[in-house]
C-alpha cells in the first residue's frame, strides 16, 4: 500500500468516529464519553416510566423513576398513586428488565401493610404477569402490569 493510500485510509478512519457521553451529547475523546458523569449529569441518570397494574377489580396507578445507563434498569423512586389502600405508596428500589421487581413503602394514611413488593415477567404486548404481597410476601396476589410509557 503506498504512502498516500495509508494517509488516506487513517484519515476516513478517524472522520468515522464519533463519540457520545450517556447524555447523548458528542465528546471528542473516548475517555470523555466513558468517563463517570459529573454532578450535572444527575438528572440524565433518571428517567420515567408509568405503570398500571391490574388484579380483577383492583388497579394501580404506578409512576417510577429508574436509571437508563443500567440493564436491567435500576428503579431509584416513584410512587404508586392509587388504587392501593394507604396510597400514596413511596417506591424505594427495584429493577426494570426482563423481570420485574418493585419495592414500596407505605407514605399515606391507613392501617394497611407498611410495604409491599411487585415481582413479573415480561410478556408481549409490553407487561409484566407475577405476583405482589405485602410486608414481605411476593405471591399473594396476581397481577398484569401494563408499561405504559
Amino acid at each position: 500500500m503506498t504512502q498516500a493510500a495509508q494517509r488516506k485510509k487513517g484519515q476516513a478512519r478517524g472522520a468515522e468516529h464519533r463519540f457520545y457521553n450517556p447524555q447523548g451529547q458528542e465528546v471528542k475523546t473516548r475517555d470523555e464519553a466513558f468517563a463517570a458523569p459529573r454532578e450535572t449529569d444527575t438528572e440524565a441518570l433518571a428517567t420515567e416510566a408509568k405503570l398500571t397494574l391490574h388484579n380483577g377489580a383492583v388497579t394501580f396507578a404506578i409512576t417510577l423513576k429508574y436509571n437508563p445507563n443500567t440493564y436491567p434498569h435500576v428503579i431509584t423512586g416513584g410512587q404508586i398513586t392509587s388504587g392501593i389502600c394507604g396510597a400514596p405508596w413511596d417506591i424505594t428500589g427495584g429493577t426494570l428488565g426482563e423481570q420485574l421487581r418493585l419495592d414500596a413503602k407505605r407514605a399515606g394514611q391507613g392501617s394497611c401493610a407498611s410495604r409491599i413488593t411487585v415481582v413479573g415477567e415480561f410478556q408481549n404486548p409490553p407487561a409484566y404477569r407475577g405476583t405482589y404481597g405485602f410486608d414481605g410476601s411476593t405471591s399473594s396476589f396476581k397481577h398484569t402490569t401494563r408499561y405504559e410509557c
